[in-house]
């Protein structure tokens, strides 16, 4: 009994060895996972949305030399404006914060320096039907021929369904090529606030009678990249509340609001300027019909006696308390153009270019046509977007560059 006895007792105790030796190799291997938790996690790689790279229906694919970066941001602080209530942008040049990254007070911001486009979140990736979108250009008798005359050569002629054009005049040959598309707005040709309240009233209550599901305002030294207008509304649904457009201020616009019978009473709202063009989706227009319908925008104008673009910020922001998403792929004339980055160019959604005080301000872009030629680089843009045109083929034929 005590032989047996020693053996079991040893045979425990190699076991025990065993065992032991067994939880050494497996207690590292249960501990690894855990120690890793504490690291600190691995940013992930900014990646664009797949949706952004590609064209809209019937939308050429830009030339590969001219490449989409994935940013539609201008890295540079450009020349900003400040408005008077005549209407009138004056160039602002002050210091401080960017006009433009957003903050508190400043909204959502669009075509950031990670990338891509990005939406308010729950809205529609599908790719958007051009005939969705209304696009209103505002121009004036006295520049058919030499501003209206190169979009409709231009952008307009791939966007004749979307496109309407408000004017002040009747013109023959205006008629002619785009028929019902131009409204004569019966509104004073001088460039005053109460002549364009009038002009926006008429481009509102057309695009609520259209029946289409985005609304966006351009000037006529506006050039429209149509696939990055597509591609940007595609990132957000029409029935949510969506205020699209670039700031011309570095703060928010404050207004005397006469509604009171006890005097004014201060507000203060950020707004998009129409020099380089917004969109509004349908769910919000409709909202704004109280103020805004048969010809209520111009009784909301003349209470805060502020220009078109600022009432409709006034509305949007002030009375329906929906903030401004404020983006970066928006351009105007009062902008140094020269500084946006040449391969983003085919990114930005609008662009502009120098009137008879800076004709020198335009995109920095080389192509089919010298700048004597094309002094907005409009048709040069165009060739590089759309290189099928049948005048882009004849100056490439040509052989002139």
């Amino acid at each position: 009994m005590h032989v047996a006895s020693v053996g079991v007792s040893k045979l425990c105790f190699l076991s025990s060895l065993a065992l032991c030796g067994l939880l050494l190799i497996l207690i590292p291997a249960f501990q690894a996972p855990q120690s890793r938790r504490g690291d600190r996690p691995r940013p992930r790689a900014q990646t664009r949305p797949s949706w952004v790279g590609g064209s809209g229906p019937g939308l050429a694919a830009p030339p590969g030399h001219l490449r989409r970066s994935g940013t539609g941001l201008l890295q540079e602080r450009s020349a900003e404006t400040r408005v008077s209530a005549s209407g009138d942008h004056e160039p602002w040049r002050g210091g401080g914060a960017h006009p433009h990254r957003g903050g508190p007070d400043g909204g959502l911001l669009l075509g950031g320096e990670e990338g891509g486009l990005r939406g308010l979140g729950g809205g529609s990736r599908d790719p958007l039907d051009p005939k969705d979108v209304f696009i209103a250009v505002k121009t004036t008798k006295k520049y058919h021929q030499s501003r209206l005359a190169l979009l409709l050569q231009t952008w307009v002629s791939r966007a004749t369904e979307q496109t309407y054009i408000f004017t002040d005049g009747e013109d023959k040959e205006l008629r002619r090529r785009a028929g019902v598309h131009v409204v004569n707005t019966n509104c004073s040709a001088a460039h005053t606030r109460q002549a364009l309240c009038c002009k926006m009233s008429v481009e509102y209550d057309k695009f609520i009678e259209s029946q289409k599901k985005w609304f966006c305002h351009v000037d006529d030294d506006n050039y429209v990249v149509l696939s990055s207008l597509l591609r940007l509304l595609a990132s957000y649904h029409p029935s949510q509340d969506v205020y699209l457009g670039r700031p011309s201020l570095d703060h928010p616009i404050q207004a005397a609001e006469r509604v009171k019978s006890d005097g004014s009473v201060s507000v203060k709202f950020w707004f998009a300027t129409g020099g380089a063009g917004f969109c509004i989706s349908r769910g919000l227009a409709l909202k704004m019909s109280p103020w805004a319908s048969l010809g209520n925008f111009i009784s909301t104008a003349e209470k805060i006696r502020l220009p078109d673009d600022c009432t409709i910020g006034y509305i949007i922001e002030a009375l329906l308390e929906v903030r401004l998403a404020h983006t970066y792929l928006f351009h105007s004339h009062l902008e140094n153009l020269q500084k946006l980055p040449t391969d983003t160019l085919l990114d930005q959604v609008t662009l502009s270019y120098g009137g008879f005080e800076n004709r020198r301000n335009v995109v920095g872009v080389e192509g089919p046509f010298s700048v004597a030629e094309d002094p907005s680089r409009f048709k040069t843009i165009h060739c590089l977007l759309y290189p099928d045109t049948d005048w882009c083929l004849a100056r490439t034929a040509g052989g002139n560059h």
